[in-house]
């Protein structure tokens, strides 16, 4: 049986302050990323994770204590016991038993750690490529749709239809995992549950992150053009910059984070 106590270097009579403190230092030095992402790193870094989860509750703490009393009380008072007995066969079953539990509770901690990773690389690859596409279609203002004729501005239309539908999702997504709206009074009294444990940002400021990005880099985007409409190399490509804002440029930065991130999901796929 793992003693978490000795996995995170604390006394049984540790405080949950103690524990707390204990587990940060470990995770600063234990973590995947700063261990170089190896399967070795994320077992010991799940390790300590599911050592602080369970002391860190008062009824897993509680439950952990009571099965580390019994299996003391088995060795000292030499009952024979398949917790307690020294026959070979008994304690390889034992050993077997336990490996297999811990090996399962690991495997789903590194599993939900990979999800995290994912919902945060993805939260952050929409919300960069968004903003960055609208610099610089503000900044070039491509004629794309005025060089396509039939069947190119379809598949232009197709294309921001299918990146607009994709960019609401992918957005709805990130405000669901990463927001949470503040209760009121009257609801925090009848429903004692809040999201705001394990959700950094109220939706009221996620929204206000993202129309102000949004309306800077559009700004950004124009106020760069209009310095740099003069530059030689730019009238020499008159297909990817104008003077002129024209409707058709809303199409680009939809299919911008619809290309980009078909490509992140591929690639994570393919690693």
């Amino acid at each position: 049986m793992v003693d978490y106590y000795k996995v995170l270097g604390v006394k049984r009579t540790a405080t949950d302050a103690e524990i707390k403190s204990a587990y940060r230092k470990l995770a600063r030095q234990l973590h995947p990323d700063v261990n170089g992402g190896t399967e070795k790193a994320s077992r010991q870094f799940a390790l300590v994770a599911l050592a602080y989860r369970t002391l860190s509750d008062p009824q897993e703490r509680a439950f952990f204590d009571a099965q580390l009393k019994k299996l003391r009380t088995g060795f000292q008072t030499g009952k024979e016991s398949v917790f307690s007995t020294a026959n070979p066969h008994a304690q390889r079953m034992r050993r077997a038993a336990v490996q297999a539990r811990f090996d399962g509770i690991v495997d789903r901690l590194i599993e939900a750690e990979r999800r995290e990773t994912f919902a945060l690389q993805q939260a952050v690859f929409t919300t960069v490529t968004l903003f960055l596409s609208t610099f610089f279609v503000a900044l070039f203002k491509p004629r794309l749709w005025d060089n396509f004729r039939g069947v190119g501005r379809a598949v232009l239309i197709t294309l921001f239809l299918i990146g607009l539908w994709h960019l609401a999702v992918r957005l709805k997504a990130c405000f669901d995992h990463y927001t949470y709206q503040p209760r009121s009074i009257h609801d925090s009294i009848i429903n004692a549950r809040d999201d705001k444990a394990d959700k950094p940002f109220t939706r009221f400021a996620a929204s206000a992150f993202l129309i102000v990005g949004y309306a800077a880099s559009l700004a950004a985007g124009l106020f760069v053009g209009s310095q740099a409409h003069e530059v030689v190399i730019f009238k020499d490509l008159p297909l990817l910059f104008d003077h002129q804002i024209r409707p058709d440029l809303i199409f680009y930065p939809p299919i911008a984070v619809l290309i980009v991130d078909t490509m992140h999901m591929l690639a994570s796929k393919i690693d």
